[in-house]
């Protein structure tokens, strides 16, 4: 099968990509597993996931089948007024899976947008007490979407939405945390946030951050014990947390969300990504009973969102198809096993004098470079080792499917390393 990859080239836009000058695409026919078919023949390993969302790679029988039975009784159906039986069995799974006290959810389209979100019920929060506040405060270097809303609590500095800066709410931004996952832990890493809180609690919302993991910012582990500071920072100050667990949620860091890493629950949680098993766009916001009632008894006596998507049938069955199929299987094993085996085969990048490091994470591998790379060409090798990985600025990185197999995992450590050494 061909694929007009001239007309592609010339009316689609890609994610971050230029209409000039893109980047080279390839065309894919077919996906099985942890297989990609390009329509030349070519089969290349998935190293990505997707974007963390494929946990069972493609062609899942068990979400081809929720997806075909639920799309013989409908597809979608407005969720004003109207409920059905997939939203109501995926809320309950949420509730149940998700830390402890999140009991409100709101169905979003997209983890952006669950962003969106958990942004404005915060600010609704305070606004139905009476006691408005305006800004958000998150740390340095994370990365939380591409709306208006997410950008504005993404770091401007030297982020994609750098240019977007003067176009947005000001936020309040503390450093990234220096203390790293594996590190031996130093408390005086949480003075400068806790200052801040200090200097600007009357005026501050919530916290925003990413557990653990800071993803499309960088890749950066923190250490948990900084989480578990912010949450009682929050707590003394009577401040909210928000996390973001699009990127880290359902089992990818070895928890099954990453708030688990430091034993804390959020006030509003937002999950997304992996969800459907990257079968299509859907996210959630979680609350706890107290700011949903809050919300509810304000002035505005209802939540001012509703995405016209939300809920939607379809995807609300594949979620609750993924969400049995993870829990069904020894998950943490698997990511277990993933982290123990890219441990070991991308030790041997530490070697190489392009390199500036090397951390693993449950189900996430990452090599920094000491330059940033060349994506077009970078691409262009790892497609002729026979692997779909997609770098970005100095980063080598892959979080494969739960169910890769051992001698695909190697072939895609092995492609990583003969890349960076050529690089």
């Amino acid at each position: 099968m061909s694929i007009d990859l001239q007309f592609d080239s010339n009316h689609l836009w890609h994610p971050y990509t230029s209409m000039t000058k893109p980047l080279p695409c390839y065309g894919v026919v077919s996906a099985n597993k942890c297989i990609l078919e390009l329509d030349t023949g070519e089969q290349l390993i998935d190293g990505m996931s997707s974007w963390w969302a494929c946990l069972f790679g493609y062609n899942v029988p068990e979400l081809n089948a929720a997806a075909k039975n639920q799309l013989d009784k409908m597809a979608h159906v407005m969720f004003g007024g109207l409920t059905h039986q997939p939203a109501i069995d995926l809320a309950k799974k949420l509730v149940e899976i998700t830390p402890k006290g999140l009991d409100k959810v709101f169905l979003a389209d997209s983890g952006s947008v669950s962003v969106e979100v958990a942004l404005k019920m915060a600010l609704q929060y305070w606004h139905a007490l009476d006691k408005p506040k305006s800004q958000f405060l998150t740390i340095r270097n994370g990365y939380h979407g591409d709306t208006f809303g997410a950008m504005s609590v993404t770091d401007p500095e030297g982020s994609k939405h750098e240019l977007y800066h003067n176009f947005l709410a000001k936020q309040l931004f503390a450093p990234q945390p220096a203390v790293a996952f594996s590190q031996d832990w130093d408390k005086s890493c949480l003075d400068e946030i806790t200052r801040i809180v200090a200097d600007n609690k009357q005026n501050i919302a919530a916290i925003i951050l990413e557990p653990i993991v800071q993803g499309a910012g960088g890749m950066y582990f923190y250490h948990p014990q900084y989480l578990k500071g912010i949450r009682a920072l929050c707590d003394k100050h009577q401040l909210l947390l928000i996390a973001d667990e699009i990127a880290t949620g359902f089992g990818r860091t070895g928890k099954l969300f990453a708030c688990e890493f430091a034993d804390i629950s959020p006030d509003i949680i937002c999950v997304g990504k992996a969800i459907t098993g990257g079968y299509m766009s859907l996210a959630a916001t979680l609350t706890t009973d107290k700011i949903a009632n809050t919300i509810s008894q304000g002035k505005a006596g209802v939540f001012m969102h509703g995405p016209t998507f939300m809920g939607n049938p379809l995807a609300c069955a594949v979620a609750c198809a993924s969400i049995d199929k993870l829990l069904s299987i020894d998950w943490s094993d698997k990511v277990k096993n993933i982290e123990q085996l890219l441990n070991s085969c991308l030790a041997p990048c530490r070697d190489l004098p392009q390199v500036q490091d090397v951390r693993v994470l449950g189900a996430i591998g990452v090599v920094e470079m000491k330059e940033s790379l060349d994506v077009a060409i970078v691409q262009k090798q790892f497609v002729e080792l026979g692997v779909w990985i997609r770098p970005f600025g100095k980063l080598i990185y892959i979080m494969p499917p739960y169910v890769i197999e051992k001698e695909q995992l190697q072939r895609l450590c092995t492609a990583i390393y003969t890349v960076a050494s050529a690089s």
